[in-house]
């Protein structure tokens, strides 16, 4: 049986547009401490062209994607890349990208521009991957005062909801486009984007709004992986509940649909030694790398790999 992956569904979704790259808040609000926030701000930053040494980790980054990444070190993925860097007794060095993560692959790293990337899919055949430092996936976000225990894709209610927002070009969507019911959410959901259209270009919901929708009462579920909108759901004043996905979700004609993913870190497929390196200063940042996820609100699943 084949089974769809969140980067096999994702460069599905882009290729047909451009042949793009990787499928990848303030401190305060979120509970988070100030020095948390600055022990994970990036020690040093770079551009492209600059040349880096054995003491320094470079770190493809983008600079504006919340809650994963951001220029100021908040972000989720920032805050694991230092975790990484100082288990290697090295310093975080990011190379910020203006373009949305999908394209570090591409544009950074196999142009030798930098040499790690946080987060991605553990066996993306584009790069190696360490081994996986935690395992997560897909939740179900609806309000807590709506009292609905979804848990599954086979759950018939999805059917009779109303409006469900999910990320484009997502296992989420592409499960409602099998269930057929898809079509009665797309004008809605392209309206969360202005209707700018995802055929020729990038083009993505904001994780942030994806919760606000379920917060404000227009969606009465928001799907979205774990890592992207826990911060938000945790800094929700409206009660919320956030249910990891059971991993049983199957289009109609048999294929396995996904939900739950190990995470790894990914450098390039001949780096050997530095995929070594990785893999033994992820041991040793276990604890830290598990802290940050905690803090962040993110459900974690024992990983399989």
């Amino acid at each position: 049986m084949s089974r769809l992956t969140r980067s096999s569904i994702w460069l599905e979704t882009v290729a047909a547009a451009a042949l793009l790259g990787a499928a990848t808040a303030t401190a305060a609000s979120l509970g988070v401490s100030s020095d948390a926030a600055n022990n994970a701000a990036p020690s040093s930053t770079q551009t492209p062209s600059q040349s880096t040494d054995s003491n320094s980790l470079r770190i493809c980054a983008a600079k504006n994607q919340p809650p994963l990444s951001m220029e100021d070190g908040s972000g989720l993925e920032n805050k694991i890349g230092v975790a990484l860097a100082d288990a290697m007794k090295r310093k975080a060095q990011f190379v910020w990208s203006e373009r949305p993560a999908i394209y570090l692959v591409r544009d950074y790293l196999d142009k030798n521009l930098c040499d790690v990337i946080i987060g991605l899919d553990t066996g993306d055949p584009r790069v190696a991957t360490s081994k996986p430092y935690y395992r997560t996936g897909y939740v179900f976000v609806s309000r807590a005062d709506r009292n609905l225990d979804v848990k599954s894709w086979n759950d018939a209610r999805l059917k009779k909801l109303g409006h469900i927002v999910v990320a484009f070009g997502s296992p989420g969507e592409a499960l409602m486009k099998d269930m057929g019911v898809y079509e009665d959410n797309m004008a809605y959901l392209y309206s969360l984007v202005n209707f700018k259209s995802a055929r020729n270009q990038y083009t993505q919901i904001d994780p942030s709004r994806m919760v606000g929708e379920v917060v404000n009462g227009a969606a009465e579920i928001a799907v979205g992986f774990a890592p992207d909108i826990a911060r938000y759901v945790k800094a929700s004043a409206v009660p919320l509940r956030m249910t990891l996905i059971e991993d049983d979700a199957a289009k109609s004609n048999g294929e396995k649909v996904s939900q739950r993913f190990d995470q790894s870190v990914a450098v390039r497929r001949d780096d050997k030694a530095l995929l070594a390196a990785v893999d033994a200063a992820l041991v040793a940042a276990k604890p830290k790398i598990e802290e940050i996820l905690k803090a962040e609100g993110v459900p974690l699943l024992p990983v399989t790999q």
